[in-house]
């Protein structure tokens, strides 16, 4: 599996221990920066990382950010990209089992070093059921997605509001 690993300026002294992770998997690590500490907005990296899901680069993706919530919001904005924030492994684990999670968002500020190979396998290990249930709500979520890129319609029946 191919593993697209991106942090902002929170997240990159957490970044290295996520790489190292994906590769003691057997997966193939793919470091989309940053590279420093120099600051980086999340949406940047929230891009990279969902950019490379979208064009089939990676298969699942790992973001690192100080809370983990801005990297999650901006990447579940990118078509295909289902992004969770998860502190715990029965959320990372679940996550992928139930709902096809592809992206996993850490709070570099939240959570220590000492989880990140914990939360890292069960995300990565984890398998999607595709379970009926589960496969008619992801359904559902894609509808939802469809909904959201169409344009809206315009409104027909619309009376003219007259001060008075």
């Amino acid at each position: 599996m191919r593993v697209a690993v991106a942090a902002d300026h929170a997240g990159y002294p957490l970044k290295e221990g996520v790489l190292d992770q994906v590769r003691a998997l057997g997966h193939q690590a793919l470091d989309l920066g940053t590279d420093s500490m120099a600051p980086v907005d999340y949406p940047d990296i929230a891009r990279a990382v969902g950019a490379a899901i979208m064009r089939g680069a990676a298969d699942r993706g790992v973001l690192l950010c100080g809370s983990g919530v801005g990297a999650a919001i901006a990447a579940n904005k990118m078509r295909g990209v289902r992004a969770a924030i998860c502190h715990d492994t029965y959320s990372a684990r679940q996550g992928v089992e139930h709902d096809a999670m592809n992206v996993l968002a850490l709070g570099a500020r939240v959570i220590g070093p000492a989880m990140i190979p914990e939360l890292v396998h069960a995300f990565v290990n984890a398998v999607f059921t595709a379970e009926e249930r589960h496969v008619r709500r992801l359904d559902k979520v894609a509808q939802l997605e469809a909904e959201a890129a169409a344009p809206l319609p315009v409104a027909t029946n619309c009376v003219p509001h007259t001060p008075g």
